[in-house]
């Protein structure tokens, strides 16, 4: 859905451990394509005061101030680029963060099981809170976009992009209503330039990949002290779920 500039600022909204940055790799990958990732970040950590690894190094790197960050968001796309792609946390997205300029991007959601992101996300943050899971911010993007605009809400369940990412992007950029690439599927690998300088900490293995890892599901049994969080992200996950893009059969 270009605009009548011919430009799609796209917003992928995620929570942690959902894939998010490969499927940046996958839309940075497109000739059309340009990327930023996880802008509010510095804001974020500027405003909670969190000590996240490389805490300083991030608020130095981007603006703090939200206003800031949105104006970037919808400042021109460089020359010859038609899709603007914006990694987004949904718990960087704070209460007082506006909301109007939503309806001036097109949000898709990227979900995930509570049960795999909570294993995963336990691995790098103890004792993670319901609002570190991004799964109420998330849902409430989510709404606010389906009450306020017209336009389409495309949820994508990491699962399914994983089993299929063909089947996957080719109906989402379907309802995007741009051509699906095949250079979606794979890229170099390495660093980007695009990448946030918290990449030394946390994109390793991305960096190491050239496409989607099959989907592998994460064994073992939920930890007691994560049993009463995931209970809790579960109607946030299925509320979406029941909405997602599904892989063909």
């Amino acid at each position: 859905m270009l605009t009548e500039t011919g430009i799609l600022r796209l917003a992928m909204w995620s929570g942690p451990r959902n894939v998010s940055t490969a499927m940046m790799r996958s839309w940075g990958n497109r000739p059309d394509a340009v990327v930023v990732d996880e802008p509010f970040y510095a804001f974020y950590l500027k405003k909670t005061g969190l000590n996240h690894p490389m805490a300083a190094e991030v608020i130095a790197s981007q603006p703090t101030e939200w206003q800031a960050v949105v104006d970037s968001l919808l400042a021109p796309v460089p020359a010859g680029k038609s899709i603007f792609y914006q990694k987004h946390m949904t718990h960087h997205f704070l209460p007082e963060v506006g909301r109007d300029w939503l309806s001036e991007v097109l949000n898709v959601f990227l979900i995930r099981d509570p049960r795999e992101m909570l294993l995963s996300l336990d691995e790098k943050t103890p004792r993670p809170s319901l609002m570190d899971t991004g799964y109420p911010q998330q849902l409430e993007i989510f709404e606010w976009v389906r009450k306020n605009t017209s336009q389409p809400c495309p949820v994508i369940d990491s699962r399914d992009l994983l089993m299929d990412p063909r089947s996957v992007l080719s109906m989402l950029c379907e309802v995007l209503g741009i051509p699906f690439m095949e250079s979606m599927l794979s890229w170099p690998p390495g660093r980007r330039e695009t990448d946030g300088v918290w990449a030394d900490h946390w994109y390793g293995n991305v960096e190491k990949s050239t496409g989607f890892q099959p989907y592998r599901p994460k064994t073992g049994e939920i930890p007691r002290h994560l049993s009463t969080l995931m209970d809790e992200c579960l109607p946030y996950y299925q509320k979406m779920r029941s909405v997602a893009l599904k892989a063909a059969a």
